[in-house]
């Protein structure tokens, strides 16, 4: 644990200082044990005592009621800093991440090839300027309505996120999945179980009056989804395919991607989800990397998979596929999808556990983007856009378009 709270560049004295939470922890709960024996032996005695005999063990009886709520106290004292040590410590990385920070990912593929523009004889437009021809995104009232880095999805760009929605559903649904429509405000116990109130906080909404969490991704509520239950082994993988909206403050991001919808507050998003047996955990990670591929290939974009460095982890994670698309106005990939192998930290959080025969123990949980509707329109419009402005349908969207092959510029 050390090593990899090095590895992810956290603070590695909280592992001795949970180990010396924890030695407290046990210590007292053996001496309230130890009293409370005691206080029962005496509590059979006084009722057959008399004179001073009865006066002193009854004494003593006090001294004893007094030092057993002390130990009492200072027995959950030290339980709840161990909880609260133990909740500050990520998930434990695995040997074969990369280790560093945002920039030393490992590059595991690269799928397809950007297109040559200046071989076209044009240059590509950036996506806000092909949404606003499309009459598809406005973000000018977007912003008056609800401030920076909010927008509108217009005509056919409403239609284009109802349309990658249900086709990332349909393929969802063909692999197993059971497609959940899940909530978007949910309790501390429920963020705090899957790991979004440690590092990631600060790109939390919170509202205060009613102690309720904004999701920034649909994995919250289906990870508590078996919150304090225990599944049987054998009807394992659970998979679950959700939408919701996902609301982030995007905190220290000022300044970076403030143009269009690439980096926005509210987007919606169709997220995999999986319970499984911890032995399957990496092998069934692999598979939410493939659904990941397949789906970016159906659209036809050239994306690369990388392996995410140790420090970029997030606290849930023990390893972490993304999936980045190319943008040709920015000239370099970016992530569109990603998946984690949380192992068993966040059914340990939750209390989700597994039964085997008569054996109960945590299972693993597992989670990957499907579709980011935002970052994917962005990709569609710029990769897929032709000289007049227009933007050619993926043959795999088409049918959820009506029949559409070229998304048209409407008159201004």
């Amino acid at each position: 644990m050390r090593a990899s709270q090095r590895a992810r560049g956290e603070d590695v004295g909280i592992v001795d200082a949970l180990l010396t939470a924890d030695e407290r922890r046990r210590s007292s709960s053996v001496r309230f044990d130890e009293l409370r024996a005691e206080q029962k032996a005496l509590g059979k005695l006084i009722p057959k005592a008399s004179g001073d005999e009865k006066a002193e063990l009854l004494k003593k009886a006090g001294e004893l009621s007094a030092a057993v709520k002390a130990a009492d106290a200072e027995q959950d004292v030290a339980a709840e800093e161990t909880q609260r040590l133990l909740l500050q410590l990520g998930n434990l990385v695995h040997p074969e991440v990369p280790v560093g920070g945002e920039d030393d990912f490992a590059v595991l593929e690269t799928v397809g090839t950007p297109r040559d523009f200046e071989a076209e004889g044009f240059a590509p437009k950036d996506h806000l300027e092909l949404g606003e021809l499309l009459g598809a995104i406005d973000t000018e009232r977007g912003a008056k309505v609800s401030g920076s880095r909010f927008y509108y999805l217009t005509g056919i760009g409403a239609l284009l996120e109802f349309a990658l929605v249900n086709a990332a559903m349909a393929q969802a649904t063909a692999a197993g999945f059971t497609p959940m429509l899940t909530p978007a405000l949910v309790k501390p116990k429920a963020m705090e179980g899957t790991g979004f109130l440690g590092q990631a906080a600060e790109d939390v909404y919170h509202l205060d009056k009613d102690d309720l969490f904004l999701v920034g991704t649909s994995e919250v509520p289906l990870a508590a989804y078996h919150m304090d239950e225990i599944l049987e082994a054998d009807q394992l993988p659970r998979r679950y395919a959700g939408f919701s909206s996902c609301f982030r403050r995007e905190a220290g991001s000022y300044g970076k991607d403030t143009r269009g919808i690439f980096r926005v507050h509210q987007f919606d998003k169709v997220e995999m989800f999986v319970y499984t047996t911890p032995e399957e955990a990496e092998a069934e990670h692999q598979r939410l990397l493939e659904w990941e591929k397949q789906w970016l290939t159906s659209l036809e974009l050239p994306f690369r998979v990388v392996d995410l460095a140790s420090g970029d982890l997030g606290s849930s994670a023990t390893r972490k596929f993304d999936c980045e698309a190319w943008i040709p106005t920015q000239g370099k990939y970016r992530e569109l999808t990603s998946t984690s192998n949380t192992t068993e930290f966040q059914s340990r959080r939750l209390s989700i556990r597994m039964r085997e025969g008569k054996r109960v123990r945590p299972l693993a949980t597992l989670n990957g983007t499907l579709c980011a509707i935002t970052r994917t329109i962005v990709a569609i419009l710029e990769n897929h856009q032709q000289a007049d402005g227009s933007v050619r349908v993926p043959e795999a969207l088409r049918p959820f378009l009506g029949g559409r092959e070229v998304l048209e510029p409407v008159a201004r």
